[in-house]
């Protein structure tokens, strides 16, 4: 075969392209070495950023559970990723200018894991409690006289405060027939802090809302319609109950309604985009003025495992009753079914 019938080397080829003028083939390009590095950069950026939130999180959590036994730990096969959990959650009015422990807001929450939602009952402040065992009262009164019993049996401060909230959980818990785990506590500054961190709650404001009261600095003036409310507002919409004139009365039902509006607004909004830029916020709010008695390892279950459920995800169920001066009577039939909705969560 002749040499001009022979394909030249590949090296030759390229050689004789070159000598007719073509540029010869380039390196890899500046602007993609650029762009990984770029990239690289980024990624290591944003796994620092989520190391950083992480740690500052882990810092929050061992601030909040403070309360938490530190001897526990809780078995795998028990823990809050694969089995149903129940809280009591306590709002505390703890300013310095009413000196009170009453619990105005007090609910049952039970949480499930498999289906990565809530059943939350809210409970009047006025209800009239009557369960065999223990002196009849209204709801938010108990814990405030387990606190007292608990420091007249010798207890010093944080260990009378752990052992009237297990005296509260074991009441309610043989009250609405289900074991109640855990409680969290926050108090009036906590919810402000949140709902100003999270960049304020749109709700229904079903009202003109107008009192004031300087003996404890409350100053409520919010308008009917939809609004978004920031920490200040936000707590004077879940608290109102009338105006100074007497006029537009709001009752506890009306009053558990609004809660549970504004726990749903501040979920969705937990779970948003926007809120990330100002978790370090929230995470300041809450280790300030939010403590629990579940485990940090728990909390941390809790976060990873419920971290998508939404307001669509929680169902919400207001006891209701009738009053009667000084008590709601809370209608039974409401409350068996409140019992019922809390039990099947758990059994989900």
């Amino acid at each position: 075969m002749s040499n001009k019938s022979s394909l030249p080397p590949r090296s030759a080829s390229r050689g004789a392209k070159g000598s007719s003028g073509s540029k010869p083939p380039k390196k890899p390009a500046r602007w993609f070495r650029r762009f990984m590095f770029l990239l690289l950069l980024i990624l290591i950026g944003i796994a620092a950023y989520l190391g950083y939130l992480y740690k500052e999180s882990k810092e929050a959590i061992q601030v909040i559970t403070s309360d938490a036994d530190p001897t526990i730990v809780i078995p795998e096969d028990q823990s809050v990723k694969v089995k149903g959990v129940t809280f009591l959650l306590m709002g505390i009015d703890t300013r310095k200018e009413t000196g009170s422990l009453n619990t105005d807001v007090m609910m049952i929450a039970s949480f499930n894991p498999n289906t990565k939602s809530a059943t939350i009952v809210s409970i009047p402040r006025d209800s009239k409690i009557e369960l065999d065992g223990y002196k009849s009262r209204k709801a938010n009164a108990y814990y405030a006289n387990f606190l007292s019993s608990a420091k007249n049996d010798g207890l010093k401060n944080k260990e009378a405060e752990q052992k009237a909230k297990q005296d509260l959980r074991k009441m309610f818990g043989k009250y609405f027939d289900i074991p109640i785990d855990y409680t969290a506590t926050i108090n009036f500054q906590g919810f402000v802090d949140i709902v100003d961190a999270v960049g304020g709650v749109e709700v229904d404001v079903d009202m003109n809302m107008r009192y004031v009261d300087n003996a404890d600095g409350t100053n409520i003036n919010l308008t009917k319609g939809r609004h978004t409310l920031h920490g200040d507002d936000a707590l004077d919409f879940v608290r109102y109950r009338k105006s100074n004139d007497g006029n537009n009365m709001s009752s506890d039902f009306d009053r558990n309604k609004r809660q549970s509006q504004v726990i749903a607004a501040i979920t969705d909004e937990l779970k948003s985009v926007s809120s990330v830029t100002n978790i370090f916020s929230v995470l300041e709010a809450v280790g300030n003025n939010m403590r629990m008695d579940i485990p940090a390892s728990e909390v941390e279950n809790m976060m990873f495992t419920y971290f998508r459920m939404g307001r669509s995800d929680i169902t919400f169920i207001p006891l209701e009753g009738k009053w009667r001066s000084p008590y709601v009577r809370l209608e039974e039939d409401k409350l068996q079914a409140a019992k019922a909705a809390l039990q099947a969560k758990l059994a989900e």
